[in-house]
């Protein structure tokens, strides 16, 4: 009779070397180091930098940022990337970290606006590199924006009691799309008191100017440039801002559903609805789509169009005041001159990406602010878009199909998280990977892919 020694192989467990955790980062770094992140940052940081000083700013503050693409959430985790210095380098201690934080904190816009140059610089240069898997690919660069609660669990600087009934603070974020083939990455972070309304039009221009600095040149004004949110940005100096002169951009921005526009639907009448559609071009079930005129138009910028939508609502869903003969009601906004009305409400539709983009945020450490002066968390906030820079860059320039499209956890879970054995020979490093993980070929086939991409001239 064998001894049952349980479900799973009795292992001894012992400390040795040569083996590197998270080998899988690789990835990330070979990003950093093929797109001149690096560089670019460093020189951004430079007049920050003391002298004699051993490390450099500009490093430092890629390492916070590695360690966040991660999975960190907080300054101490810079650790995880400290304790594979055969990968990583050299990495400042917590003190080290600390106190770049405090004096970037301190220099304020200038240091914000330092780091957010770099990133612009180099975001048009991995667009370049990218050729075909560009959000610019076909022509033209949707913005989407829209605001998430961070919640605060102690008294921290601006943080306030939110309209959800929550206490924290209330960012305004904005991501461009990659399509339906890609993800996102982000382009503008605005920090605000958790008080900070939905629809306050100044925020709105604050963050879109953000975002619209950003995107390489051509893409800053001009109707190639589509600018879409909810009925948070539905105000009339938000979208005067869009369309003022010179400036010419593309909109669609979601409409609170006044009494106005409600009486203007009931006097649709039902030849003019339109089936609404979906991705794939398939009839959807009981949605139509119609475009208003008239005296609802009264005061908005010439050539806005407002369409409606009316759909039956899932079941349990509770219906509002504003709401037809039992379907929901949802407006937008558009300058947009042709193209099919279903058409139109499609493309305002996948504006719920943006969603995804903020569950990845969240995922990367943006679920809370760990420090406490809103000058700390706005450095804080430019770590986290790094960081979610880095998460899109890499699978847009070296993964493709399915991989491409995965989001933080399951990159960290399934690429990221593989250990390796860090070989070395003929004064060369080698990490090897195990065969049997189920996604080596994709590490190494990605790191092919990144190695081969030309240097940064």
């Amino acid at each position: 009779m064998k001894k049952r020694i349980g479900s799973y192989p009795r292992v001894r467990v012992e400390a040795g070397g040569a083996v590197v955790s998270r080998a899988g980062a690789v990835l990330l770094v070979d990003t950093v180091r093929k797109t001149g992140l690096d560089q670019a940052i460093s020189t951004a940081l430079s007049p920050w930098r003391k002298p004699r000083a051993v490390h450099d700013p500009g490093k430092i503050l890629l390492d916070v940022a590695l360690a966040v693409a991660l999975g960190g959430d907080c300054l101490a985790d810079v650790g995880i990337v400290r304790a594979e210095p055969g990968l990583f380098g050299p990495v400042a201690s917590d003190p080290t970290v600390s106190r770049l934080i405090d004096t970037l904190a301190t220099a304020g816009d200038k240091a914000l606006a330092a780091v957010r140059s770099a990133r612009a610089e180099i975001r048009e240069y991995v667009w370049k590199l990218a050729g075909v898997s560009a959000p610019n690919a076909d022509g033209q660069v949707i913005v989407d924006l829209d605001g998430v609660f961070v919640l605060a669990h102690s008294e921290k600087q601006d943080a306030a009691a939110t309209w959800t009934k929550t206490f924290g603070h209330h960012p305004l974020m904005g991501f461009v799309d990659h399509g339906a083939g890609g993800s996102g990455e982000p382009v503008a972070a605005l920090l605000r008191p958790g008080n900070a309304g939905s629809n306050t039009a100044a925020d709105h221009i604050e963050t879109a100017q953000l975002a619209l600095a950003q995107l390489p040149k051509k893409y800053r004004r001009g109707r190639q440039t589509l600018i879409r949110c909810d009925s948070g940005g539905g105000t009339h100096e938000f979208v005067a801002w869009l369309t003022k002169r010179g400036r010419w951009l593309s909109y669609s921005v979601g409409m609170t559903i006044t009494d106005a526009i409600h009486q203007a639907v009931l006097k649709v009448p039902a030849s003019a609805w339109t089936v609404a559609v979906e991705p794939d071009g398939e009839v959807r079930d009981c949605a139509w789509v119609a475009e208003l005129d008239g005296d609802v138009l009264k005061d908005w910028p010439t050539g806005m169009r407002l369409i409606v939508r009316k759909e039956r609502p899932h079941p349990g869903a509770q219906l509002r005041f504003t709401d037809l003969d039992g379907n929901r009601l949802t407006c937008f906004a558009t300058n947009t001159k042709g193209g099919q009305l279903a058409d139109l409400e499609l493309r305002h539709r996948r504006r719920a990406r943006c969603e995804d983009r903020i569950r990845a945020a969240r995922a990367t450490g943006l679920r809370n602010l760990p420090l406490h002066d809103t000058a700390q968390n706005r450095i804080w906030l430019e770590i986290v878009s790094l960081a979610l820079d880095l998460l899109a860059w890499m699978p847009m320039l070296a993964l493709t199909g399915e991989a491409r499209r995965w989001e933080p956890k399951k990159l960290r879970l399934r690429l990221f998280s593989a250990a390796a054995q860090l070989v070395t020979t003929a004064r060369r490093r080698y990490l090897r990977f195990a065969a049997h993980w189920p996604w080596t070929h994709l590490i190494t086939d990605a790191t092919e892919w990144l190695r081969a991409l030309p240097n940064l001239g």
